[in-house]
């Protein structure tokens, strides 16, 4: 990383989006620029809000030293969208991807060991990050419970999460966070960035956890 470096960060992985510039100037990330995304508009809007971020700042494309893509889980078209178009603006101007989980950028938000999203039909995408290798699944009420509970602190971002939370077995710490954004994923990414920790961009896909896609995953923690 040089002493001035842009970066650009694309998180399409929930509700709402967002995207975020920043300069990193002698290791400290500044955020120069960002805008919110609505849901379910990501393939009309997302490279039009991308073109106008970079032109409100007086940055080209060519100018970005890299890329930050929050990669999932989450919607599994918002994320195809965002990782389609990461991959493209990457490929063309040659610039390398960091990668990184929404659960595990959720849970580095709150300074939580354990993060919940909501998954839908009645499951959860759990990131677990305390003693040992990090892991991420996609699980039931049920099976949290069969588990033994969630025992400490658990980020949250969505209040039906929350509320679903507090009536399973293991009494959580609930640690109530916003909901992170492509200028969290900015700052969260800074030490993958001096570690040289970058994605294949040929092979990166979403992180999906769900149906043939669930898996544990532990490349992606940004923990």
């Amino acid at each position: 990383m040089s002493e001035k470096t842009l970066l650009l960060a694309v998180d399409t992985c929930g509700p709402s989006g967002s995207i975020a510039l920043g300069r990193v100037t002698d290791g400290s990330l500044s955020v120069i620029g960002e805008a919110e995304l609505a849901g379910g508009e990501y393939a009309a809007a997302l490279v039009a809000a991308i073109a106008d971020l970079l032109d409100g700042a007086g940055i080209a494309v060519g100018d970005l030293a890299g890329l930050v893509a929050v990669a999932g889980p989450g919607s599994f078209t918002g994320i195809r969208i965002g990782l389609a178009t990461v991959k493209a603006i990457a490929e063309t101007v040659g610039i390398p991807v960091v990668a990184l989980s929404r659960l595990a950028l959720l849970a580095d938000i709150a300074g939580a060991p354990y993060a919940v999203l909501d998954a839908h039909r009645g499951q959860f995408y759990c990131g677990m990050y305390g003693d040992g290798e990090p892991r991420e699944m996609l699980l039931t009420a049920g099976e949290i419970n069969a588990m033994g509970g969630l025992k400490g602190r658990v980020a949250v971002c969505e209040e039906t999460v929350a509320q679903l939370l507090e009536e399973l077995y293991g009494e959580p710490e609930l640690i109530r966070v916003e909901a992170p954004s492509a200028a969290d994923a900015l700052r969260v990414s800074l030490s993958r960035w001096r570690a040289g920790d970058f994605a294949d961009v040929t092979t990166l896909d979403g992180h999906y956890l769900r149906g043939a896609d669930a898996k544990k995953a532990y490349g992606l923690a940004a923990r």
